[in-house]
């Protein structure tokens, strides 16, 4: 699977709540977020793993399983899983946000801002 976006992305944020968790099997995702129409999928679309609905779910590569993208705010944004990016993108993850419910063997080290839940 493949897809092309462009650098343009509106925010960055590490989220801790248990769905990103279990969507990536780690502490954490780290994503950035975009306007769903600046992503293109370019190659392997038939492979696409979708969990979801159409407007709210995640994407993975049927080919590896890895988390590509979720679909969020009503299907008008993705949350690129920043780790999927071939290249650096030019903006990073500002704050982390659920830390309310983060892995209990997980310790935030960063100077990062901390949100309860969304960032305020």
């Amino acid at each position: 699977m493949r897809y092309r976006v462009v650098d343009a992305f509106r925010y960055a944020s590490n989220c801790h709540c248990s769905h990103c968790r279990a969507a990536t099997g780690s502490a954490f995702k780290a994503f950035a977020g975009i306007e769903r129409d600046k992503l293109e999928l370019t190659d392997g679309v038939d492979s696409l793993l979708v969990f979801g609905e159409e407007d709210l779910n995640n994407t993975r590569c049927g080919a590896c399983g890895s988390l590509l993208f979720s679909v969020v705010r009503d299907g008008a944004y993705v949350h690129v899983a920043m780790g999927s990016l071939v290249d650096s993108p030019s903006i990073r993850p500002t704050e982390h946000i659920f830390v309310g419910s983060k892995a209990p063997w997980f310790e935030i080290t960063d100077s990062l801002p901390q949100f309860e839940e969304y960032a305020t």
